[in-house]
């Protein structure tokens, strides 16, 4: 399953944007206001939940400076990716995209897609909270 949501462009550096979402920190200030818990493990790792869904781990799984990110579920139950690409506009402007890419049956997938898409949507229009 793959699934891509609208582009944001966001009124910061790449490197802002970058170091921004290099702190997994900082993911807690992105989520849905449905927020149900946020902690974080370690540099890497932290554990979302929100209402009406399972709590998932996300650990960071690979770094590119200023154009990517891609985490990981930590859970061995679960095998997807978000990947996180920023781009150069200008100096101080990046545009930033989230693509989500998983493998479940097809039962699995019809039942999250609504609900990751949603969440994947909600971190993009976040993205203002950067800086």
């Amino acid at each position: 399953m793959h699934i891509e949501v609208e582009r944001k462009i966001v009124d910061q550096s790449p490197e802002t944007v970058f170091n921004f979402l290099t702190d997994v920190n900082n993911f807690e200030v992105l989520m849905p206001e449905n927020k149900s818990v946020f902690e974080v493990y370690d540099e890497k790792t932290f554990r979302f939940g929100l209402s009406g869904m399972p709590e998932i781990v996300l650990r960071k799984e690979e770094e590119i400076p200023h154009s990517k990110i891609v985490l990981g579920a930590a859970s061995s139950k679960l095998n997807f990716n978000l990947t996180i690409d920023i781009e150069e506009l200008e100096a101080s402007k990046s545009e930033v995209g989230l693509s989500f890419q998983g493998k479940f049956n097809a039962m699995m997938g019809m039942m999250i897609k609504g609900p990751i898409t949603k969440f994947m949507e909600t971190l993009t229009e976040n993205m203002d909270k950067i800086g």
